[in-house]
């Protein structure tokens, strides 16, 4: 029976490690946000300063695991055997839901799921107890401690709207005492900044970073807490004095103080979210030690132990926190993450990662409205002044240029650092996650960041990272209960099974990530600042038309085999799959600006193959999804098969038309034109087959020999397919024409 249950504590270990991983992908952005999106320094950098404050952080990080041991349920009325199924339902649920979140590039809050993941699992667990027992729901308050998760998780939304509004405020006043053009104001008024937001990022490590860590007595805390004030005001003096005297000697200060927030945000995370991470699987090793001394059957031995505050292992610490220093630096979700919210957050232009909802939508518009009315009861003169503040300089739209200025990073530092220190100096609970990402982004609104064109994007970005979070708790709690579930009833089994769960959705998560990845990387191309020659435009173009061509003529191929077989799972496969296509064709009309952009300048035939190729094939798109829709509709619905005759037909054409689709993309892909006579005769001979079956149906409804339904496929398919092959012959004509010196027309005539 020992060896049963050293197997679960060695699971436990072993995911431990991989929920730092996991962890720190998603927590990094809290620290790395500011330096990263103000280029404060190196990414090389901005990553030893973060690697030095999470690995001090984790080497003195307290190590009471009391939300793990004894904070949302009472140990004492759980045995061995129900506790280690409780930790290991957690843990499994925990890394699932934190790669899914960081997968999708959302920062979520550890705690919150740490929460509620207990909370569900010993939840699940203590049913099992009651039923067994024949008690009743009443019992369920001897052994969860309920009130203290719904404490927690109701301080932490309550936080999210401050934090947002004083976001907001600190960088409004702070834009209109530096402005833009900061640089000018700095040695007036840099030091006084400065130092005051130093002093805030001290007040949070001495608050947050230091608190109940090894190295720290209690009795300089609690003189800490009786000279707050005294220390505050000193610090103050001696930071500003200090930093002043650098900006009169020509030194940005301001990188001091957003490395100096970033270090202490790094090692207050590191310090005391460490919980989060491998708090459950000590609390579960320790639990295994306590049982296997004790003599007891697990179903029998209750884990009074769990009370007690214990210190965790100074190597285990060193551990965790060499762990988090390389996720730091090799995970690729983290840098996602991050990217995220800098994206958000960001001043200039880019690709907008989310696409709008109609909350936003009337979001935004309401906002304007407000902005309106209140901008109206401002004078004129003052109002100018005010806008003056806010007019941005040459080059910030630059989408090489940093997403935000130095001034923002430190408000963004500074202020989340405030806030995260004075909640903890009133024992108030809150997520660093949502402190730091909503600080963030009432800074970006502040600062104008949002303007007309960007901010129904914006808004929905922010939308989706909070609908995240909502579902966050409900998401944590019944997954971990389900897991619980299995194991308590599946022992080794459920635990074997659930591993392999968990480790098939995270190679999954992992391709799904990687395939985002590199159409971000794609996407993100297009703002290469160096001029291409046209020559490059057009060999550009002509690789993404052959690889379109190429998958649109698998897609008629499949729109038929599934429509004679019935195979509704192939079309709705092949269904999205095109809609895929068509997204990632819309993305290009949507940064054709961009794209244009890096043409040589005075050649207009470049900037044209990027129209051309949004505009044919936008069209061939259109119909080849229609085709696929329209089978994939008729199987769904069950109707009848189409005649033998309609189905011929079909084949012939689709075998016609996909033919010409693989001569027409080797010619684009040679560049050569030679055979450009043999296209159009391939085309020709495509077109005369509809027309060919348009006559042979029509004639069917004269004999009235004919099915309506079907027969209204049948026409969808013929006019379809047409439209489809003479759009091709445009895109044809267009690419010959430049081939033979002549300037392409977007309104060229099919080639005849």
């Amino acid at each position: 029976m020992t060896e049963y249950y050293l197997v679960f504590v060695g699971v436990l270990l072993i995911l431990a490690v991989l929920d730092l991983v996991v962890g720190v992908s998603n927590d990094a952005v809290n620290f790395l946000n500011s330096a990263i999106g103000s280029r404060v320094a190196t990414a090389r950098t901005i990553l030893i300063v973060a690697s030095v404050g999470v690995f001090i952080g984790a080497s003195f990080s307290s190590g009471l695991m009391e939300v793990a041991r004894s904070g949302i349920f009472n140990p004492q009325h759980f045995t061995f055997a129900e506790v280690i199924v409780i930790f290991a339902a957690v843990m499994l649920a925990d890394i699932v839901l934190l790669d899914m979140f960081n997968t999708m590039g959302m920062p979520t809050s550890t705690t919150v799921s740490i929460v509620f993941e207990l909370l569900g699992a010993a939840f699940a667990v203590s049913l099992f107890k009651i039923a067994a027992s024949g008690g009743g729901s009443d019992a369920l308050a001897l052994y969860i401690n309920s009130g203290r998760a719904l404490g927690i998780v109701s301080g932490i939304f309550v936080s999210v709207g401050i934090a947002f509004v004083t976001g907001l405020l600190a960088q409004y006043l702070s834009r209109l005492l530096f402005s833009f053009q900061y640089e000018k104001r700095l040695p007036y008024v840099g030091g006084l900044w400065a130092g005051l937001s130093l002093t805030g990022v001290c007040y949070f490590l001495l608050m947050k970073g230091f608190k109940g860590a090894s190295f720290v007595s209690d009795s300089f805390l609690a003189w800490v807490n009786t000279h707050t004030w005294s220390l505050l005001i000193g610090m103050f003096v001696v930071f500003t004095i200090g930093m002043q005297l650098l900006f009169w000697m020509k030194v940005n200060g301001l990188r001091v103080v957003v490395l100096t927030g970033m270090f202490a945000l790094a090692m207050a995370f590191a310090g005391n979210d460490l919980v989060n991470f491998i708090g459950v699987p000590i609390a579960g090793l320790e639990s295994f030690i306590a049982w296997n001394q004790s003599g007891v059957a697990a179903d029998a031995f209750l884990m009074d132990s769990l009370q007690q505050p214990v210190r965790t292992n100074t190597w285990l610490l060193l551990t965790a926190g060499l762990v988090m220093v390389l996720t730091l630096w090799f995970s690729r979700k983290a840098r996602t993450v991050t990217e995220t919210e800098v994206s958000l957050g960001r001043q200039g232009e880019g690709v907008e990662r989310f696409a709008p909802n109609p909350i936003a939508r009337s979001i935004v518009r309401g906002a304007r409205e407000i902005a309106g009315f209140f901008s109206a009861l401002i004078p004129g003169v003052l109002r100018r002044r005010i806008d003056r503040n806010f007019e941005r300089p040459a080059g910030t739209d630059d989408p090489d240029a940093p997403a935000f200025d130095l001034v923002r990073a430190s408000v963004n530092l500074t202020l989340a650092s405030i806030l995260i220190a004075m909640a903890t100096s009133l024992k108030l609970p809150l997520s660093t996650t949502y402190v730091t990402f909503m600080v963030a982004m009432g800074a970006s609104l502040a600062d104008r960041a949002w303007d007309r064109d960007t901010a129904v994007f914006r808004v929905s970005g922010v939308l989706n990272v909070i609908g995240g979070w909502l579902i966050t708790a409900v998401v944590a709690l019944l997954v971990a209960g389900l897991f619980a579930f299995v194991l308590h009833y599946g022992g080794m089994f459920g635990l074997v099974g659930l591993i392999a769960l968990a480790g098939f959705m995270i190679w999954r998560s992992n391709i799904l990530h990687r395939e985002r990845e590199e159409e971000a990387v794609e996407r993100r191309s297009v703002y290469a600042r160096e001029s291409l020659p046209v020559e490059q435009v057009f060999k550009e173009t002509g690789e993404h038309i052959v690889e379109v061509l190429d998958q649109m003529a698998g897609a008629l191929q499949h729109a038929l085999t599934g429509l004679v077989k019935e195979d509704s799972g192939l079309l709705k496969k092949t269904d999205k799959k095109i809609k895929r296509l068509i997204e990632r064709n819309e993305g290009l009309g949507d940064t054709l600006p961009q794209y244009i952009r890096r043409v040589e300048e005075e050649e207009t035939s470049g900037s044209k193959a990027y129209i051309a190729v949004y505009d044919y094939l936008s069209d061939m798109l259109r119909s080849c999804r229609s085709i696929v829709y329209s089978c994939r509709t008729h199987i769904d619905n069950s109707h009848k098969p189409l005649s033998n005759n309609q189905h011929a037909d079909l084949d012939n054409l689709f075998g016609q038309t996909i033919g010409y689709l693989h001569e027409l993309k080797d010619c684009i892909a040679r560049g050569e034109w030679t055979h450009a006579e043999h296209l159009v005769t391939r085309k020709d001979e495509v077109l005369a087959v509809v027309e060919l079956g348009v006559e042979r149906q029509v004639a069917g409804i004269k004999a009235r020999k004919y099915n309506e339904i079907n027969t209204g496929l049948y026409f969808t398919l013929l006019l379809e397919t047409k439209d489809f092959v003479l759009v091709s012959g445009r895109l044809l004509g267009f690419f010959e024409s430049r081939t033979n010196g002549e300037e392409p027309s977007l309104i060229a005539q099919p080639v005849a």
